[in-house]
Formats: structure tokens, sequence, C-alpha cells
């Protein structure tokens, strides 16, 4: 934890020294939307690939992020409930991680995974899906499987509920403008959530799937391109808090890892970004940082320029209170599910996580800084250990 802040303070008897004149302190960074997990096809992770091989490269994952200085992470969906507990222990080094679980998705929902058009029911066929014996999601329908879904999903350590509540770009059968789950079985899981004094977020593109999740009481939307001027009005009304990406949309397909059942869905939802952006801007909604990286650990490396992709819209600092303090804010909406509660994340401050980046440079004023890691970030601490020092 952060002790004093102050000028002239003693430092304890024994204490290290870090000498920091002339550089940038800054708290360490949140992304807000990761799946750790999520860095292979997803056809062959949750399909074919040997058991373990999925939780060996999330671990990689998350010592490579944590090493780029983002020391909290917000993951929304996948099997990392584990991989947070292995780091809280200190078996594995990487950020803290606030994880969701099991998605929750309907029949032919985003969470569908299984591309087979012939399939037989587990109910008639008692065939269990993979995709739920390997923590992936959990496909419900119904206001009495949703409810059933969400508090398994919560009774396994879950800190928030993410659904599955649009047509989605790597789906395997939903079109990208597909509207997911009445709005009766959406208010059932936030109900259920809410139970357990946490929150839903929710995968959502169309402005109807976006207004049916703020109705329902969903406190985050994921990605919401297609939101309307009104959807948006009523998410700030509502304090609920805008998820979206804005690296993840400004490539090519190719660049960003596009199969061909994928990358026209992909140029739809990259034509709607920048009108989904500028509402949100307009509007004044509560926008998080988070970047939704997924194919591979190499794709994972651009994390970093999320922070440039955002200056079309933002200022600098509007960005790293982004990535920092106000995606702690969107965290605390975990509540008691909040597995760290010990301290304040995203701010430097008396009482705080003493989670801590040390920048060679000023972002403030050249924000290109934070895309190369390596080169000047100089100490990255957390919760008082430190990672990396390459000041001396």
């Amino acid at each position: 934890m952060v002790k004093d802040i102050g000028k002239n303070l003693k430092a304890p008897k024994g204490a290290e020294v870090i000498d920091v004149t002339g550089k940038t302190l800054l708290p360490g960074f949140i992304d807000a939307h990761t799946h750790l997990a999520l860095h292979s096809e997803v056809d062959y992770l949750i399909y074919s690939s040997p058991e373990g091989y999925m939780g060996a490269k999330a671990a990689t994952n998350a010592t490579q992020m944590l090493m780029r200085g983002f020391t909290t992470v917000r993951d929304t969906g996948g099997p990392t409930i584990g991989l947070r507990m292995a780091i809280d222990e200190g078996a594995v080094i990487g950020p803290r991680i606030l994880a969701a679980g099991k998605m929750i998705s309907q029949s032919a929902g985003h969470g569908d995974f299984n591309a087979r058009q012939i399939n037989w029911s587990q109910y008639f066929a008692g065939q269990i899906d993979p995709a739920y014996i390997r923590g992936w999601t959990t496909i419900a329908d119904g206001i009495a499987e949703v409810q059933k879904a969400t508090r398994e999903t919560l009774r396994s350590g879950a800190s928030l509920i993410k659904i599955m509540g649009s047509g989605s770009i790597l789906g395997a059968h939903d079109p990208l403008d597909v509207t997911e789950y009445t709005i009766e079985e959406l208010k059932a899981i936030v109900k259920e959530a809410e139970k357990w004094g946490t929150y839903a977020t929710i995968h959502a593109y169309t402005s109807e799937s976006v207004m049916n999740a703020i109705n329902a009481g969903v406190r985050s939307v994921e990605h919401g391109l297609f939101a309307s001027e009104e959807a948006f009005q009523l998410m700030k009304e509502k304090d609920v808090f805008f998820s979206t990406q804005f690296m993840a949309f400004s490539s090519t397909p190719e660049e960003a890892g596009m199969n061909e059942v994928a990358a026209p869905k992909y140029l739809l939802a990259k034509e709607g970004a920048d009108n989904g952006y500028r509402l949100a801007k307009k509007v004044g909604v509560k926008m998080a940082f988070g970047t939704d990286l997924v194919g591979g650990l190499d794709m994972n490396t651009y994390q970093p320029q999320e922070f440039i992709a955002r200056l079309k819209y933002y200022t600098p600092y509007e960005i790293l209170v982004q990535a920092t303090s106000l995606n702690a804010e969107l965290l605390e909406r975990s509540g008691k599910r909040h597995p760290y509660q010990e301290g304040a994340l995203g701010v430097v401050k008396e009482g705080a996580y003493a989670d801590i980046v040390v920048v060679d440079g000023n972002p403030l004023k050249d924000l290109t800084l934070l895309t190369d890691p390596e080169k000047n970030i100089k100490l990255i601490m957390k919760d008082g250990k430190v990672y990396k020092n390459t000041l001396n």
C-alpha cells in the first residue's frame, strides 16, 4: 500500500530508495476488456486443444500484460478464475484479474461456439457442450435457465456476469444485426447478479440490444458501436459505462486476424465505429478503457496502441484517466465480489494499492511513449513489489 505522500519524507530504515527524478509517475494501468485465455482460434481452444494448453498460454499472456504496465484487468469471459487464484498466490506473475468466468449466451448467440449445423441438444442426447465443460460459456434459454446459469457462474467465483446480448463478429452462428435475449431474460440475469452484490455487463452491438440491456439494469455495455443517440442518452442517464475499443476497429480485417467468415462483419462494425465514438463523446458517457485483443499472444502486443487510437476523440489526460481511475470506478461495481478491497486502484494516494508505472518522458505531452513499454516504461510496481526497474 501507499503509506505516505509528501515532501521531505524519510525512508524507513533498510528500505530501498528508487529515484524517479525527471520521470513521470502514474498509477498502474487497467484494461477493462480482456480475454486472457482467448489466445488461439476459438474452435481449437474449446474443442481440440490438449488439457493445460489454454492455461499455460493464458499465464504467459498475463505476465506479458503486467510487463506492459497493466497491473489490473477485467477479464470479460473465459476460464480465468483459476489463473486469478494462481496470480494472487504468487505462482504466476500477472495483473490482478476481475473475472467474469463463463459467458451466458442464448442458443445461436455469440457464446454458442459450436459451428456444427447439426447439434444434438444436451437435454436429448446427454452430450455436454465442451465450451461449458472448459469454462467458456453457458447456453441458457428462458428465465429459469438464465437464472441457473448466473447462479452457477457466481458460485464459481466470478466478480461480474457477462451476457452475450447481440450478434457478433467472431460468432459461429449469429449475424451482426441480431438482438439476443428478451428483456425479461436480461432482467432475470441482472437480478441474480444484484443478489450477489455485483453487476452484469453485456456484449451488444445493435441499438435495440443496448436499449434492452440498459432498461434491464445492466451496468456496462461492451462494444455498442451501433447505438443510437437516444441509447447513449439513456446510458448517461442510468450511469452505465460504455466499454468499447478504438484500436481494434482501426485495422484491416487481415491485420485484425479475421477469417473469411468474420471479415465482412468486421468491416460492418468498423463502418459504424466512428459514429459510435462521436456520439459517445457528444453525449458524455463514462468511457472505459479496454482492448478486447484475441487470437494470439502476438496480437496482444498491440495493447498499448489503444492509448493513441483514442487521440482522435480524447485528450491524453482523458485517456489516462480512462485507463486508471475511471476504470477503477467501473471495477468497483463488483461490490463485495471485487477480490481486491484493501485499497484503491487506479490512483496514487495514501491507502491505495502501490501499483505504479514510471515513464521516461511525459505522456500528457506525448502519449505515444506508452506504445513502446519495453523502452519507455522504466519501472513497474504492483502492490509494492517491483517487477521491472531499468532506471539505472
